[in-house]
């Protein structure tokens, strides 16, 4: 939903601080949209007004989400361009129906659906692999799955590399609030970082691939993520969706996810 804040700053404001976020030059910026760089400050100070059209290519060209677009427009006096449906909605039953298949494609593998803010929309039977022993009310909807992660009680205390784990999580949340600029992902990460971790380290491990290792019924078990977004979006929902798939990272954990999908 658009705020009240963004709806009452001035439109060129709202580019700007796109353009800034994104470490464009207003030159830049206007080569890649094909118009002038005079004409793009002259649209951030507000001395000309955008069309719709212009935002909708300055948008495209800033990368920005198609929920922040939307701000845009409204705040230069124009509808928003992309509708925003919940996955319940008539119109969304095609990509539920998607979803589920998907999720239950990814079997044996556990796998979540989860919005812009971490919250889980949809998971498959294997999840429960890794959520067991986690407290009830952490378990209780709106479930956030990084909060579940990382609580002490939830994932936290059966993760074997809880330190390179917590700081994969945070750095890869520095990097979204860094694309979005989400408020809501700030306090997220705030929240996220307060929790104890007896090993925690303040930077990113740097590797390629983190993995996760977890103490189980079964053993421990070793796992690699993966993130799925969907292609060309136009639903705010939609583009806000991803998939996060949990891989086997070694043989032991491939056969007990297999005998699991048995």
């Amino acid at each position: 939903m658009t705020t009240l804040v963004e709806r009452d700053r001035p439109v060129g404001d709202l580019l700007r601080q796109w353009r800034e976020r994104r470490r464009m030059s207003q030159l830049e910026l206007a080569g890649r949209a094909e118009v002038s760089a005079r004409h793009v400050s002259f649209l951030e100070t507000g001395r000309s007004r955008p069309t719709r059209a212009m935002l909708l290519r300055l948008s495209d060209q800033l990368d920005i989400p198609l929920r922040e677009r939307n701000s845009l427009l409204l705040a230069a006096g124009f509808a928003p361009a992309y509708p925003e449906h919940a996955l319940g909605d008539v119109p969304m039953a095609a990509v539920a129906r998607a979803i589920g298949q998907i999720l239950t494609a990814l079997l044996p593998s556990p796998a979540v659906v989860v919005d812009r803010h971490w919250h889980l929309v949809d998971g498959n039977a294997a999840v429960a692999l890794l959520t067991d022993g986690c407290a009830a009310e952490l378990l209780e909807p709106p479930v956030n799955v990084l909060r579940l992660s990382l609580h002490p009680e939830g994932m936290a205390p059966r993760i074997v590399n809880l330190g390179q784990w917590r700081a994969h999580l945070l750095h890869r949340l520095g990097h979204q609030i860094a694309a979005t600029g989400d408020p809501v992902l700030g306090d997220l990460t705030a929240e996220l970082a307060a929790y104890p971790c007896a090993d925690a380290v303040d930077t990113d491990p740097g590797e390629l691939v983190v993995p996760i290792r977890i103490r189980t019924d079964a053993g421990e078990l070793a796992f690699l993520s993966t993130t799925t977004v969907f292609g060309t979006p136009l639903d705010v929902t939609v583009a806000e969706l991803a998939i996060e798939t949990f891989h086997a990272a070694d043989a032991g954990t491939a056969e007990v996810l297999r005998r699991f999908g048995d």
